[in-house]
């Protein structure tokens, strides 16, 4: 009987493996129908936008993972797995990939993959991207080509090899791990112990970065310092201790920090803000170069405050700002070109604004977009190439909603502070925050929804606001905002 139901499965096996020939796809081919997905969220195209950098690689490496266990023979354990990725908006109406990315905006999006197969989890990839599958299809529907070397495809195996054999059905699990959804309270009874683990062997390099941030602002009276970067609480200790040895060494140089704030980040420089940045890849000899330069940069500095005054005339009064927290970084001297350039096209336009119509409301410069839009904060994106006539009736028509949605901006500010503050009192945490893209409106209704339960898991804890759950490597925990009950 044994042997008659072994050979039964074999010949199973073989006419399975013959009938999924025509509908799965070989790893060569995985790859290139991805191509449209990996264009859009390559990390090197967000070079200027590190968190989001960081998240696709992280996010990528998970993925690849997935898709080599996927070709693996003999794997049965596929447990869901949860992705977010940032993905570069398409432009409207065009048909060629590489132009279609050309706008650099960028929206986050999270799936899970629970598929058995190449072919179910290339096309559940793509459409959550909102990205194309007719290439994928076409390339299913033609002959399969032989491959050299094996390659393993899934078999579905009958109920009965389950019950003989004791294995688990994949098929099975997967309907169970659909059908019990992450919520935040079993999420966080089953990462607690990581959590606690991870935070507890931070807590003397936590107390060291404390020790040193204070020394060294008050020794350099600097008026703060940060990171742009989420690196752990040991790199950002090496930092500082790197900082600490050149005050040491060149105590004259550092003079020409006073009263500056030093972020630690990918480039030395100074930022568009007046920010002193220090790249943490560079050594002694060139953070020492741009404190010697700090006195041409502040000339710099000058120039381009009288280049946004300039604009902002032209402009009706409109103030010209820049939000750290929602632009990419730039140096002094990127910002500076930027403004320069279309400050000249400004002049060159027949555009007139009313004096001071525009006063109160706020733009920022952006060189990477095609089309004005205002922001839900209130502010304009003007792209630095846009069609001048274009911009001005834009401007004129949604003046009102801008000042009205700095207004909201004013008030969502004020009620996101209280209820972090109260969030924090009441689950006695060490610290609540929140990712740069979350909104305060996002950020309002994840603090209004915990406030209504009951999670002594967090006492104590570090606890991050962000679009996916992660627990982070000193034991900071990460949630969505919009996290399940």
């Amino acid at each position: 009987l044994l042997c008659h139901l072994e050979v039964t499965l074999i010949h199973k096996k073989i006419l399975l493996q013959w009938v999924l020939q025509a509908r799965t796809l070989s790893g060569a081919e995985a790859v290139n129908a991805l191509r449209p997905f990996y264009f859009a969220v390559h990390p090197d195209f967000f070079g200027q936008h590190p968190r989001e950098r960081e998240i696709n690689e992280n996010s990528l490496k998970r993925l690849n993972g997935y898709l080599e266990n996927l070709q693996k023979p003999g794997f049965k354990s596929f447990k869901p797995t949860q992705l977010t990725f940032y993905v570069r908006e398409r432009e409207q109406n065009s048909s060629d990939v590489q132009e279609s990315f050309s706008a650099a905006g960028f929206r986050a999006v999270s799936f899970t993959l629970h598929t058995r197969d190449l072919l179910s989890t290339v096309l559940d990839i793509l459409n959550s991207c909102s990205l194309s599958t007719e290439h994928v299809q076409s390339v299913n529907s033609q002959p399969h080509k032989e491959v050299k070397g094996t390659f393993y495809r899934p078999i579905k195996w009958d109920k009965t090899y389950y019950s003989f054999t004791g294995f688990k059905d994949p098929e099975e699990e997967l309907e169970q791990a659909q059908r019990v959804e992450i919520t935040l309270i079993s999420w966080l009874d089953n990462s607690e112990k990581s959590a606690v683990k991870k935070l507890r062997k931070s807590l003397p390099l936590r107390e060291e970065l404390n020790r040193l941030k204070d020394e060294l602002t008050h020794q350099l009276q600097l008026s703060d310092i940060r990171w742009q970067r989420s690196w752990g609480i040991a790199h950002r200790c090496s930092q500082l201790h790197s900082l600490s040895r050149l005050a040491q060494q060149s105590p004259e140089v550092l003079r020409n920090v006073k009263g500056h704030t030093v972020v630690f980040t990918d480039c030395s420089g100074m930022s568009a803000t007046g920010h002193v940045m220090l790249g943490t890849m560079d050594v002694h000899h060139h953070w020492i170069k741009i404190f010697e330069r700090l006195p041409s940069y502040y000339k710099l500095q000058k120039k381009m405050l009288l280049l946004e005054d300039r604009i902002s005339h032209l402009l009706g009064g409109i103030q010209i700002t820049y939000i750290e927290e929602l632009q990419p970084l730039l140096t002094l001297e990127e910002y500076y070109t930027t403004l320069d350039a279309f400050c000249n096209r400004l002049l060159n336009s027949k555009l007139s604004f009313h004096p001071r119509s525009l006063r109160g409301l706020q733009m920022i410069l952006e060189s990477d977009r095609y089309a004005p839009n205002l922001h839900e904060l209130g502010h304009f994106n003007i792209p630095t190439m846009c069609d001048l006539a274009t911009l001005q009736w834009f401007i004129i028509t949604k003046a009102q909603q801008a000042r009205e949605n700095l207004k909201r901006k004013e008030e969502l500010t004020v009620v996101e502070k209280e209820l972090i503050s109260a969030s924090t009192e009441k689950f006695s945490l060490k610290q609540l925050y929140k990712e740069p893209s979350i909104s305060h409106a996002q950020m309002i209704d994840c603090c209004k929804r915990l406030l209504e339960e009951s999670l002594p898991y967090l006492q104590g804890m570090h606890l991050c606001i962000s679009h996916f759950y992660s627990v982070l490597q000193d034991g900071d925990l990460c949630i969505p905002w919009n996290w399940k009950n």
